[in-house]
């Protein structure tokens, strides 16, 4: 069980020692506000870099999404997945309520609210590991697909278009 109160690393941190994973965290040490930027100062191709993304529907019920960075959320796609009327990008204090993470820098791993709904593209899984959000806008946790898809919940389908 994680502590609730505990956020960004050491809420990733604590998810991995409880999960019993082999996924790593890594900090790369230099700024990294967009996905190319990420991919470069971690030496990856950009679509090894994930997104998580809290929406929430209109009665305010948490929705997640895990896309590669490099592909847009396509929203009608992911209310019809998890069966919503429409759903709408969650403000910063509600994702840091639901996941325990600030806007930024979302884990998929270690969200503090459980059963909330989670869709994982199915382009994700064109890659063997990927680096999502560790906690914290300076750090990625780096993890296998396969066990992003075990460790999580998350359903697979197709939730994004490119562009």
């Amino acid at each position: 069980m994680i502590d609730p109160n505990l956020t960004g690393r050491a809420r990733v941190e604590a998810a991995l020692e409880c999960l019993g994973i082999d996924a790593e965290i890594v900090t790369p040490g230099s700024p990294m506000p967009t996905v190319p930027l990420a991919a470069e100062a971690i030496g990856c191709t950009v679509e090894q870099i994930i997104k998580t993304v809290v929406f929430a529907t209109s009665d305010r019920q948490p929705v997640i999404a895990i896309a590669n960075g490099t592909r847009r959320i396509d929203r009608r796609r992911l209310a019809e997945a998890v069966g919503a009327a429409s759903l709408k990008l969650a403000d910063p204090a509600f994702v840091l309520d639901v996941t325990g993470y600030p806007a930024g820098g979302v884990s998929p791993i270690g969200i503090r609210t459980v059963n909330v709904p989670m869709i994982v593209d199915i382009a994700v899984f064109d890659q063997e590991s990927v680096y999502g959000g560790a906690g914290t806008e300076d750090d990625l946790l780096h993890i296998a697909t396969d066990e992003l898809i075990e460790v999580t919940g998350g359903r697979v389908g197709p939730i994004t278009r490119a562009d």
